[in-house]
């Protein structure tokens, strides 16, 4: 953590240097002391520190300076740090400037030059007004701050990106924190142009795109001109499984991910039945030790980044990125997962991240407070963010169409979820319309049964009701069932267009498509397991068949 600073401003710069170095002799190791002698360099960077989460302690200011007095230094400073102590210097005994300062600015003490020696009017002053001000102190956040309304779909894309990719950043409603004005107004900014970034270097982007954040924070590293062993497109559970045994197995890899690692268990709050971890882990530490461990080993990534087509060529794969880039690599191995599948129901989309979200519940969560709030689903991820939202919501209330939870959910979250008392189950239940303003505020649900409607208050719902393949941007030669999912090995002999798209001598491997050298894993397969167990497992297995495939065509 960041010592607090004691910020010293005088024009005459012998004083200042003797001030400065007092202070250090003294405070250098639990504060930092900062100086200037030019008003405008000073109030610059009360600007720059106050967005990087620095904390001031205590000002020093001189009283008589050419530019402007102490005493209107310390008013315009405190707009920046209102706690901060405030103690004023002046060469003789300026009773008028006392009295003046302390209407004025709360002055906390009026210090007279000189101060020798330190040891007896110099620092048993400071020493208390310190003392006093850590009685109150509580550290600012160090980190990417975002502005925004709590139900504005562009504030929650910013929050989902950050929290995906596990960027730290502290979050500020522009209706309940007071000290999001105070941000904008010291930058210059107004609520018109929030959602606004404000990074740890003290800048700040207005209404940013997730590229433009990607960028600044360094996610988005440009392509190489270079060909690449096996490219992975998706950093889900597959596909960062075959980030770690591609790179550590010698292969030159590269991982492209459209948005945040970690996929749809990425997201999971609690994931319990997998293997070697039986207190279970949340899927953002999952992703982390898995991302880790691929960068170790030498893996590449190239994210935010989407795929729009894949042409073959001279016998390499080419890859096209939607921002007009081309990566080359003799083979690729296809690991994108799955989407949630929307809910078409009245006023669904009208409050599409502004009170209804697809998956989402880590990101929103704390928005839940105290608040009635509505899962749909009756699947583990349903389970899991039910279970999670539990802990701030007044009470959380699962609709399915089935009658319970048993022939969808595993038994171990049924467990949990019965043995919770602020989770409702309703069976048989649809939704037929969701109510607001500018956000979700009632639901209206249905008995699928008798017909009867009612009408709920609602402050969130999330929504979990299946996924479809990811695969829209697949070349047709790449052959997909009737659901989207890619089709491989000896499922392709089924189609009657496998003997017009393979050509090969030999059969397809057991994760090839009918594209020889791409590979599929994970959920985006047609008959995956659909378990996080079984995508790294086919994650790992798709690289002995790429090295199959690279012995072949050498």
């Amino acid at each position: 953590m960041s010592l607090p600073i004691i910020f010293c401003i005088d024009d005459d710069p012998q004083v200042l240097r003797a001030i400065t170095r007092d202070l250090k002799n003294k405070y250098r190791d639990s504060y930092k002391i900062l100086s200037t002698t030019i008003i405008k360099e000073g109030l610059d960077s009360l600007l720059e520190l106050k967005n990087k989460g620095e904390t001031i302690a205590m000002y020093i200011s001189d009283q008589r300076m050419p530019e402007m007095d102490g005493i209107a230094f310390l008013e315009a400073a405190m707009k920046y740090y209102p706690d901060a102590k405030r103690v004023l210097l002046t060469a003789y005994s300026d009773t008028d400037a006392a009295i003046k300062a302390i209407n004025t600015v709360q002055l906390d003490y009026y210090l007279v030059k000189p101060w020798d020696p330190p040891e007896e009017k110099l620092y048993p002053i400071i020493d208390g007004l310190l003392d006093d001000w850590l009685n109150t102190y509580r550290p600012d956040f160090k980190g990417i701050k975002v502005i925004g309304y709590q139900y504005s779909q562009q504030s929650h894309e910013i929050k989902d990106f950050l929290a995906g990719n596990l960027v730290p950043y502290q979050w500020f409603d522009i209706k309940a924190e007071e000290v999001c004005n105070q941000l904008l107004t010291l930058n210059g900014l107004t609520t018109k142009d929030i959602p606004v970034v404000i990074f740890e270097d003290g800048s700040n982007l207005i209404k940013p795109s997730i590229i433009e954040i990607a960028d600044k924070i360094g996610l988005n590293p440009k392509v190489k001109n270079e060909v690449y062993d096996v490219v992975i497109i998706g950093a889900g559970p597959a596909g960062l499984a075959a980030g770690v045994y591609g790179a550590s197995e010698g292969l030159k890899t590269l991982l492209i991910e459209r948005r945040a690692p970690g996929g749809q268990a990425g997201t999971s709050s609690r994931i319990e039945n997998y293997l070697g971890f039986p207190t279970g882990l949340s899927g953002a530490e999952l992703t982390r030790r898995a991302m880790t461990q691929a960068t170790r080993l030498g893996t590449e990534f190239l994210s935010p980044q989407s795929v729009k087509a894949i042409e073959q060529k001279d016998g390499y794969k080419k890859i096209l990125l939607t921002d007009g880039d081309c990566v080359d690599t003799r083979s690729v191995v296809i690991t994108t997962g799955v989407d949630y599948r929307k809910l078409d129901t009245k006023g669904v989309a009208d409050f599409t991240g502004a009170g209804i979200y697809y998956g989402a519940a880590m990101t929103e969560a704390a928005a839940c407070k105290d608040k009635e709030v509505y899962v749909v689903g009756g699947g583990n991820s349903a389970g899991q963010a039910a279970m999670y939202l539990s802990k701030f919501a007044k009470n959380v209330y699962i609709l399915v169409r089935k009658e319970d939870l048993t022939s969808t959910m595993s038994a171990y979250l049924i467990d949990q979820i019965k043995g919770t008392s602020n989770i409702h189950i309703h069976g048989k239940t649809e939704i037929v319309e969701a109510m607001g303003s500018d956000k979700l505020e009632q639901l209206v649900i249905t008995d699928v049964d008798s017909d009867v409607l009612e009408t709920r208050v609602a402050g969130a719902l999330y929504i979990f009701i299946g996924a479809k393949p990811f695969t829209d941007w697949i070349p047709p030669d790449i052959i997909k069932d009737a659901k989207g999912f890619l089709e491989t090995g000896r499922e392709l002999k089924n189609y009657d267009s496998y003997k017009k798209i393979w050509k090969q001598v030999r059969d397809p491997y057991l994760l090839e498509t009918s594209c020889p050298g791409i590979f599929a894993a994970g959920d985006v397969r047609a008959g995956a397991m659909n378990r996080v167990a079984s995508a790294v497992g086919e994650g790992s297995m798709a690289i002995s068949f790429v090295h199959k495939y690279l012995a072949e065509v050498k």
